[in-house]
């Protein structure tokens, strides 16, 4: 049953009607003793008058009550259809601001990850690009190496004879020479040697190793006595000529140890050592198992003998000083590119972990905008349920206004009015 409402002008109308009927009481109490004969006329008159009022006043409540109704149903409609209006308004923006922000949002993301997998891809071409050069660095000494070998081989093959080939000192000398040159040219680098070079001395070095101090610069003589080896080992001489020749094999040596040492041992020019190669690894077996004294009085002179076993040793050792003095000479350039290759790195992790925070800030985003649509769809079907409750009250109230049913609000007034 819908409360009443009285304005104003109701309230003051009934409120005078009270004082109309307070004073018509007290006008027929002073008068019911004067006009005591004329009261059942009276009273009949009054009552006939009242109820015509009461009726009057009676519809114009309800008529007024009605149309206040009717009214205050329009303004509430109107609000609701304001407010849908404002809402959906407010839905649609929401929804573009939110559909550009992921579009933005998106195009970010594509932007950061091509960009990451540009650099990736381009360091990769770039490390894949320096291991294919460093292998094909590695094939190609080793395909010099293994032409250096076949050429060792071949001149293994084609000599037939030590005793046939190194018959005299020239021959002897040519031939220690040219081995030693094949060593030294697969094992140094050019700039790490020089044949035939003149000392200041005015004397003539078969080979001078230039190496890094504080060894500098180290003579090597390919010249050396074999008449006394090969009357040592001649089956017809008799023992005591071999034992001569054995102690005239020293004694030759000896010599060759004394004429490097003095020849090509400079101090202030020269390392205060020299080499003496011997082209035959069956004299240095002679020297170390059977003459150790010569052994021990070439390292007293500092000279140092060697085979082509040794030499290859002493050389790889070499070239391993130099590349490692070429190293250090580099050692900055390879700092300065591993600090850069830290530094790219570390702004790579930055970038990816940048790239992780937006990823789940945007997971995040993307959660609560789903949190925010459910919300504005429970809003949505509250705001529905709410409009079709109240078409069914403006209904309900359409059907109920022409009938004699829109008086049964009326009775309980019609009732009160004896009361006021």
């Amino acid at each position: 049953m819908p409360v009443l409402q009285l304005t104003q002008a109701e309230i003051l109308l009934a409120g005078l009607l009270a004082a109309a009927l307070v004073l018509l009481a007290w006008l027929l109490v002073r008068s019911y003793v004067a006009e005591r004969t004329l009261r059942a006329q009276l009273g009949d008159e009054l009552a006939a008058l009242m109820e015509q009022q009461l009726n009057v006043q009676h519809r114009d409540l309800l008529r007024d009550l009605h149309e206040g109704l009717a009214r205050q149903t329009d303004r509430i409609g109107e609000h609701a259809r304001a407010d849908r209006e404002l809402l959906q308004r407010g839905l649609t923006a929401a929804s573009l601001q939110l559909s550009r922000g992921m579009k933005v949002l998106t195009q970010s993301v594509d932007g950061r990850l091509d960009t990451l997998s540009g650099q990736v891809n381009q360091r990769l071409d770039e490390g894949f690009r320096k291991t294919n050069e460093t292998f094909a660095s590695v094939m190609a000494r080793l395909a010099t190496i293994d032409e250096a070998q076949k050429k060792i081989d071949g001149l293994t093959a084609n000599v037939v004879s030590l005793q046939e080939l190194l018959g005299d000192k020239r021959a002897r000398g040519a031939f220690g020479e040219v081995q030693l040159e094949a060593l030294v040219q697969n094992m140094l680098p050019p700039d790490a040697y020089a044949f035939q070079a003149v000392l200041p001395n005015n004397t003539r070095v078969d080979c001078l190793l230039t190496l890094p101090a504080p060894t500098g610069k180290v003579a090597v003589d390919a010249k050396f006595p074999l008449e006394n080896y090969h009357r040592m080992f001649d089956a017809d001489a008799a023992e005591l000529d071999r034992r001569a020749a054995q102690q005239a094999f020293r004694a030759d040596v000896k010599r060759h140890v004394d004429a490097i040492a003095g020849k090509y041992i400079l101090p202030g020019t020269t390392s205060d050592g020299a080499v003496m190669f011997l082209p035959a690894e069956a004299v240095f077996a002679e020297l170390h198992a059977w003459h150790p004294e010569v052994v021990a009085y070439a390292q007293a002179k500092r000279v140092w003998i060697v085979s082509p076993t040794t030499l290859m040793a002493v050389l790889n050792t070499a070239r391993a000083v130099l590349k490692d003095v070429e190293t250090r000479k580099q050692i900055h350039v390879i700092q300065d590119a591993l600090g850069k290759l830290a530094k790219d790195f570390r702004r790579f992790d930055e970038r990816m972990a940048a790239l992780a925070r937006h990823i789940e800030q945007a997971s995040r985003d993307v959660q609560d905008v789903q949190t925010s649509s459910r919300k504005i769809t429970a809003h949505f079907q509250k705001i529905e349920s709410v409009q079709l409750q109240e078409e069914a009250d403006q209904a309900g109230l359409a059907e109920a206004a022409p009938g004699g049913a829109a008086a049964d609000p009326a009775l309980p007034l019609s009732r009160a009015a004896p009361r006021i």
